[in-house]
């Protein structure tokens, strides 16, 4: 369980992070391609066959699921982490389908901030052409091409705040001690 109270350390606050610098280019970029590297790293932990790491948790099991605990059974629990797995890697398969590795491109490939162009050019313009972001020019028709996958990556990317947010939720409310393991918070005294 330590493992995976670490694995879940790294890859919460890359999402979060990824998330909210959705606007950003290539810091957004960078860090979904973190993501992906998190979830690669899943997938290897959960062939090591221990049943904390497997990708069992994620299969929502309904026997013994009765009115009186419906609500702390682990198949509600596991479907929540099924729907987060789901669209988190529909969210990071898009989001690397719109980049095709341009941020991947080596730093040398894009000019030095001193010779970024000055003059009568916006702000943006300029700071476009610092970091490497698309001129308008080319912006104009990949924004067109990648527009439904866009929309799709950002769809996903909601949809995974927001089962996130019903995650923590639940933990909260129904599965508190395993909520302070996983944000390394030590356990409340017994009463």
């Amino acid at each position: 369980m330590r493992r995976l109270r670490v694995y879940h350390a790294i890859l919460a606050p890359l999402v979060i992070l990824a998330f909210l610098t959705g606007e950003t280019g290539r810091a957004h970029a960078w860090l979904g391609y973190c993501v992906a590297g998190m979830i690669a790293v899943r997938l290897i932990l959960a062939l090591t066959g221990q049943p904390q790491l497997g990708l069992s948790r994620f299969y929502p099991q309904f026997h013994d699921l009765r009115l009186g605990t419906a609500l702390t059974h682990p198949a509600i629990s596991r479907s929540l982490l099924l729907a987060i797995a789901a669209s988190g890697l529909a969210a990071v398969g898009t989001g690397l389908a719109m980049d095709r590795g341009h941020a991947l491109v080596v730093a040398a490939d894009r000019p030095p901030i001193a010779s970024a162009p000055l003059g009568p050019q916006s702000s943006s313009a300029r700071f476009s052409a610092i970091v490497g972001e698309r001129h308008e020019d080319e912006g104009e028709a990949g924004e067109r091409e990648d527009r439904p996958l866009g929309e799709t990556h950002e769809f996903f990317s909601n949809l995974l705040i927001a089962l996130v947010g019903a995650h923590i939720s639940y933990l909260l409310l129904f599965k508190r001690p395993l909520a302070r393991f996983m944000l390394f918070l030590p356990q409340a005294p017994k009463a």
